[in-house]
């Protein structure tokens, strides 16, 4: 194999005191939730806050001199960026570093905050990665590979030892999978120090790259996701021998379940991951009877997300889990009606965030008007409760799709 536990060793003596030994917390309440003992890697408490320094520092370490010295190059989505740009600045060597055109603002501008020249390029990994090996070969710069390179792969595997090292109990681990590196590197210092450890990928349903290979598929691979970090249409050519050798298993989670594994993360485990940095849990709440009763490691590979993207899947959390709730009431369209519903709403204990009226584009009698009501409320039951609530004061609730209901009116 073209990485070996020795090298992983090696790498993890290597990089010692650059890279933090990020903490492995028992998750109390994640593990209620499961009905598995779920133990949270945190590696978003990097100083990039990403696995993504450890692959990069131990490559750079080992470069030719002469080689360090003309410069260095990488094409990123983000965190293989900002982990090649700042250990490159700590040890004086320019750095170069190509994005994809799309990438989260927080981390181009974190790139550049760390030294990096950066360059925007094509709309995904592949396209900026070409765009990379042009600047390389023109400028003659080292091209670092963000996944594809066995000495990245042997930084990256330091992550399973420290997890083993810590709880050595672990009888599965849970992790993201994009272009391979970060499972390829576990898997094989977890499979040399615990051959009957269970190692299980997960990816994106957007891009289910190594999934649809192992089944012999056509790769399929494409649109938005939150998980941009594990968004990848091809794995490397390195690590997909890994993978197909050492990988016991490869899932999928749609988007939904990584945005309610970022929103779980941040309510109880007061942690910020993104989208990719959120999949094991995904994975895990997803299929929770597979992993029920047993000591599962979840690597939360980053924590770059954007805020605006945080805010919006916050929104749609609790929209999700009707902690806001909207809904239309047709009222008659004359002073007093709308004091008396939102009043009603108040005494039942919700609060109003937004009231709008549907005066012009409502079907209608001119004598009513619908209003769309936006309500915060503690949870589902509490949200019921205001509609029966309504409903019996003559408001009658609907959603805003339903059709106009004239009982009580």
């Amino acid at each position: 194999m073209s990485v070996t536990p020795a090298d992983i060793e090696a790498a993890r003596a290597r990089i010692a005191g650059a890279v933090a030994c990020t903490p492995l917390r028992l998750s109390r309440t994640l593990s209620e939730i499961t009905g598995a003992d779920v133990h949270l890697k945190f590696e978003n408490f990097q100083y990039t806050a990403s696995f993504k320094e450890r692959g990069a520092l131990n490559r750079l370490l080992q470069a030719d001199p002469a080689k360090r010295a003309r410069g260095v190059i990488a094409m990123s989505a983000g965190n293989h960026a900002q982990g090649v740009a700042y250990h490159a600045a700590r040890l004086g060597i320019p750095a170069t570093i190509v994005m994809p055109a799309f990438t989260p603002i927080v981390k181009v501008e974190n790139t550049r905050k760390l030294g990096a020249r950066v360059e925007l390029s094509g709309s995904g990994v592949e396209e900026a990665a070409d765009h990379a090996r042009q600047i390389a070969s023109a400028e003659d710069l080292l091209f670092i590979h963000p996944f594809d390179d066995p000495q990245v792969i042997a930084g990256q595997g330091t992550l399973a030892l420290e997890m083993l090292d810590e709880v050595p109990e672990l009888e599965v681990l849970v992790v993201p999978v994009g272009g391979g590196g970060l499972i390829s590197g576990m898997a094989i210092a977890a499979k040399a120090r615990k051959p009957a450890i269970e190692v299980v990928g997960v990816e994106a349903a957007l891009y289910p790259t190594v999934w649809r290979l192992r089944r012999g598929l056509p790769i399929e691979a494409g649109g938005p996701t939150i998980a941009e970090g594990i968004a990848v249409k091809q794995p490397g050519k390195v690590t997909l021998p890994i993978i197909d050798a050492l990988v016991d298993d490869v899932m999928l989670v749609d988007e939904a379940a990584l945005e309610t594994a970022v929103l779980m993360l941040l309510e109880i485990e007061k942690t910020v991951a993104e989208g990719a940095g959120a999949a094991g849990l995904a994975a895990l709440l997803a299929n929770a009877d597979r992993f029920r009763g047993r000591k599962v490691g979840l690597v939360l590979s980053g924590g770059n997300i954007d805020s605006r993207l945080l805010s919006a899947v916050i929104l749609r959390g609790l929209v999700r889990t009707e902690r806001m709730v909207r809904f239309r009431v047709s009222l008659p369209d004359r002073p007093g009606s709308l004091t008396q519903l939102t009043a009603l709403i108040a005494r039942c204990g919700g609060n109003v965030v937004d009231v709008a009226h549907q005066r012009a584009f409502a079907r209608l009698s001119v004598m009513l008007t619908d209003v769309d009501v936006t309500i915060e409320t503690r949870n589902t039951l509490h949200a019921q409760q205001i509609r029966n609530s309504l409903a019996a004061e003559g408001f009658p609730v609907r959603g805003l799709d339903e059709p106009r209901m004239t009982s009580g009116l």
